[in-house]
């Protein structure tokens, strides 16, 4: 099969023979290249044994390759400005890089390395997985985390997106080696791998050398577990002796291609999308109630969860979550005035054109494009489909998203168990 190449104002795209695919986006004012490789592999790929084994994999890279010790990773970029770096999400891991634009090349020849050569020895194994056990007690200290794993697991039960994305202890300390590579070779797949760049790049340079120096096996990796949830209300309290009381609220959302994703934009942007946002100024500003609350949508390939987060004094749980429900019926009921709208639409491109200031952000946005997306949608498109989003769009989704019978709740404090029975 032939090279295939598409090429849309600055952005190029390369299917090289094997299916590895090549995309950049030119940006010639700045100095820099961000560079990341996309592996189309994340928790929700994982089996219940093998929860938290794409984390790992994304650690073992690091500690050592064919041609580089650990240390030698870690100066490659460093020694000449640059950075390294990986991150492991339910659906993707990343490896990135940042470098001067005339360091192309070692960034190339590093990232490819790592994700190629990696040697994963049974030595290095033993001891990252007290590192990566480490990393879990340290995110158990940390409410905020546990209690957005809590509400992944509440939301989706058995799921594997329900899992930790770091997995267990158990789950880490029992992982041997070969189910680690059993599970590298057959998701560091050609056909599961898109190598994205950002910033002062030419694109043909970055195909050659991505051609040269990537090695990964023929083929794609198996295809994640359908998303399914059992359309329910679930609750679900853990009681904890911290300061504060931590609470999701979340209902089924979008998938990440949906033609609606923009009305659920606007719509979580004017529900809790910074300071002038209903929830802020109702909870925070006008009652005191909370220092943080915001709203979220999280979109996954085939699903997506609509939810809002808050930290309130427990004292309070009962009230601040009265008024988050009071907002979503709201919703449900009246359409937003056509200058509400205006504004919502005015701050959500505002964010979205500031972000892309960052070559690092340009990088993940087409990166993600075509995982989730399969093509490239201009920034121009973009922002077009923001600004034709109606009042009537937002409460359309509105009466789709809250549904009390398919909400999923989590709270994380010193309440009891009964907190919120005179409210849900």
């Amino acid at each position: 099969m032939a090279n295939r190449q598409t090429t849309i104002s600055q952005f190029n795209k390369t299917t090289l023979k094997n299916g590895l695919r090549v995309i950049s986006e030119s940006l010639p004012a700045v100095r820099s290249v961000s560079l990341g490789v996309w592996i189309d592999v994340g928790s929700r790929n994982e089996s219940n044994i093998e929860n938290g084994v794409s984390h790992l994999i994304e650690h073992m890279v690091f500690k050592g390759t064919r041609n580089r010790t650990a240390r030698q990773i870690a100066d490659s970029l460093e020694s000449i400005g640059g950075s390294l770096n990986g991150w492991t999400s339910r659906e993707h891991t990343c490896y990135t890089a940042r470098v001067l634009d005339e360091a192309l090349p070692q960034a190339v020849d590093v990232l490819a390395d790592l994700t190629c050569n990696a040697r994963m020895t049974p030595h290095n194994l033993k001891r990252e997985k007290h590192v990566i056990i480490e990393e879990i007690k340290e995110s158990k200290d940390n409410p905020v985390d546990r209690v957005f794993d809590q509400f992944a697991r509440t939301y989706w039960g058995e799921h594997p997106l329900g899992y930790p994305i770091m997995g267990n202890e158990d789950t880490i300390g029992n992982m041997s080696r070969k189910r680690m590579m059993d599970y590298y070779r057959r998701n560091y797949q050609n056909g599961s791998v898109v190598v994205a760049a950002c910033g002062s790049v030419s694109h043909q340079k970055l195909v050659r050398l991505v051609r040269e120096k990537f090695r990964f096996g023929d083929g794609d990796s198996p295809p994640a577990v359908r998303a399914d949830r059992t359309p329910l209300k679930r609750i679900d309290i853990v009681r904890d002796t911290g300061a504060q009381t931590h609470v999701c609220i979340g209902f089924p959302g979008l998938a990440y291609g949906s033609m609606e994703r923009m009305p659920m934009m606007v719509l979580a942007t004017y529900l809790g999308g910074g300071m002038s946002s209903v929830l802020f100024q109702k909870i925070r500003e006008e009652r005191g109630l909370a220092y943080t609350i915001y709203a979220f949508h999280d979109f996954y390939r085939d699903t997506g969860i609509f939810g809002t987060y808050l930290a309130t004094d427990g004292r309070h749980l009962p009230k601040a979550v009265e008024i988050i429900r009071d907002e979503f019926r709201k919703l449900t009921r009246n359409r937003l005035s056509k200058m509400r709208i205006e504004q919502v639409k005015a701050q959500l491109k505002g964010q979205l054109i500031l972000g892309l200031e960052s070559t690092y952000t340009r990088m993940s946005r087409i990166a993600r494009l075509e995982l989730m997306y399969g093509r490239y949608v201009t920034l121009q498109d973009t922002l077009k489909a923001i600004d034709e989003v109606t009042a009537s769009d937002v409460l359309k989704q509105a009466n789709r998203v809250f549904d009390e019978d398919q909400m999923a709740v989590s709270v994380l404090g010193p309440v009891k168990k009964n907190v919120l029975k005179d409210v849900l």
